[in-house]
């Protein structure tokens, strides 16, 4: 049986389609039919059947794509003791997140691991905080983020860890009134107008604890993702916006206050799929970008509060596989 045969049955049951799978896996429908042709032989059962235009798994098809992440653990799980019996870490990670907690870990990583014998590719993008377990799928490390919880909603069952707190401050121009103050309150910010970002996003939640303070509605002049472009709205006096202090150079035109009152901070993690985990070099990564977060948070973060099971290749203190917690809040609101 080949695992490269049940990789494929358990990215159809994911995707849902050919089409979606070539996509992702840079492959042509017409490549993975006949892949899947020669794993029926092979195994000598039918593994797919056409429900009108679109092939759908049989029965005994979902049996193997549920048994394609066990495999693929065990042969990761091999390679990590393979690597550890060299003493080097080596390959290739493929690593992508949101673009504004990639700024502070990522260049620092990069220095890191120079001479090592690990390859890192990189992907960035932003979005609403229940999106980001999806793309494990793709990559080996996903840097997401949350402001309701330890971790995003819907990463359940994913390797997780906790690699920085990062408080998000209050922007405002810097003749805004609210600048004589050491830091704001909700009651500070009645009547104030904001540059939002697209409901869904974390950044989102703050804004709204601030409403519920208040029982009154803030004003949210533009929605938009970019921080960049978000500081230089502030800096014009287009309104007042939420950015995160780790990335946000204050200056020219735009001063930073701490919020109080209700939550305004976020917990930076890492997401990985267990067989991706088992890796060496995965686990090197993560580590890494776990001491680079905790020199950014000015002491080392807490290890995840909901630790129930370690995957069984060896794991750094702090790397949890998580079945499932009342803790996970981070929904979309």
């Amino acid at each position: 049986m080949n695992a490269a045969h049940l990789e494929l049955l358990r990215e159809l049951s994911v995707r849902g389609s050919l089409a979606a799978v070539a996509a992702a896996t840079h492959r042509t429908p017409s490549a993975l039919s006949q892949q899947l042709r020669t794993a029926e032989r092979e195994i000598g059962v039918k593994l797919v059947e056409r429900v009108g235009r679109r092939l759908r798994l049989t029965p005994e098809g979902e049996l193997l794509a549920d048994s394609a992440d066990e495999v693929s653990a065990v042969l990761a799980s091999v390679r990590a003791r393979l690597d550890a019996a060299t003493g080097q870490p080596r390959g290739t990670v493929r690593i992508g997140g949101l673009p504004s907690a990639g700024a502070a870990l990522l260049p620092p990583l990069v220095q890191r691991l120079r001479t090592s014998e690990i390859e890192l590719e990189m992907d960035d993008f932003d979005l609403a905080e229940v999106d980001y377990a999806a793309r494990t799928l793709d990559l080996d490390i996903v840097i997401a983020h949350s402001l309701t919880a330890e971790f995003p909603s819907g990463s359940e069952g994913l390797v997780r860890r906790v690699l920085a707190r990062e408080p998000i401050d209050v922007a405002l121009p810097s003749d805004h009134p609210l600048c004589r103050y050491d830091h704001v309150t909700p009651e500070l910010l009645r009547g104030t107008t904001w540059i939002g970002v697209p409901e869904g996003y974390p950044f989102d939640t703050v804004l709204q604890a601030v409403e519920r303070s208040n029982g009154e509605s803030l004003r949210r002049f533009v929605r938009i993702k970019d921080n960049q472009l978000v500081a230089e709205l502030v800096r014009c006096g287009a309104g007042l916006a939420l950015l995160p202090r780790f990335t946000t150079q204050p200056g020219r035109g735009l001063v930073l206050r701490p919020l109080r009152g209700v939550r305004s901070d976020r917990t930076l993690c890492s997401l990985s799929r267990p067989d991706r985990y088992a890796r060496l070099a995965v686990r090197t990564v993560v580590d890494t970008l776990a001491a680079i977060g905790a020199g950014l948070s000015g002491g080392s973060p807490d290890a995840p509060a909901n630790t129930l099971r370690q995957i069984r290749s060896p794991a750094p203190s702090g790397d949890v596989l998580d079945r499932g917690s009342s803790q996970d809040g981070g929904t979309r609101p």
